[in-house]
């Protein structure tokens, strides 16, 4: 590990003057963008200063590119999410990110009239929902409510509640699972002309 961290570190110099170079650009001019002095610019780029996030900041500033570019970091791993769907009482959850704990993100597929008596449940935390297509019956507490696509209905947990899907066609939603304690909240303000 201490090995990569010195090859990286390394390499930043070189690059440092051949961004330079490539853009035409003297280390007097950078030193009058960037407010460091010609002497550091020259050690950085020669390795005989070992660059600092004071001293790169400004630089990716003035050449106008990531920090990343500056300092070669490797690449991340892939950020998609290849869910794998759970089936239960015929609806369909897939998940959509992968951090255990915290707030979970389902896409929730329900087919045509299900479930056909939904059972209420209770647990900790907060739930909220968004209707992408068709429509759905939250039964909370002794309420129930229609909800179409893109409306939004957030809630306690510890009150008894169940979704259905009441349609003859499938109906879909955007499911957030917050931990106990943890509100989800929808902020939104009309838009102003």
């Amino acid at each position: 590990m201490a090995n990569d961290e010195a090859a990286v570190l390394a390499a930043v110099g070189p690059r440092l003057r051949a961004l330079r170079q490539q853009r035409g650009t003297t280390l007097a001019q950078l030193a009058e963008a960037t407010g460091i002095s010609v002497s550091t610019l020259s050690r950085l780029e020669s390795g005989g200063r070992r660059p600092t996030l004071e001293l790169l900041l400004p630089l990716a500033r003035a050449h106008q590119v990531p920090l990343d570019e500056l300092v070669g970091a490797p690449p991340t791993g892939d950020p998609r999410v290849h869910p794998r769907p759970i089936v239960r009482h015929g609806m369909t959850f897939l998940p959509l990110n992968r951090r255990p704990g915290g707030v979970q993100a389902f896409k929730q597929i329900l087919p045509p009239h299900t479930p056909r008596e939904p059972q209420q449940q209770t647990h900790e935390g907060h739930e909220w929902l968004y209707v992408l297509a068709g429509r759905i019956r939250l039964l909370l507490g002794q309420r129930y409510l229609i909800l179409t696509p893109g409306e939004v209905a957030e809630f306690d947990t510890r009150v008894p509640h169940a979704v259905a899907n009441p349609d003859p066609q499938p109906a879909e939603i955007l499911t957030l699972f917050g931990p106990q304690g943890e509100r989800l909240h929808v902020r939104a303000r009309p838009a102003t002309r």
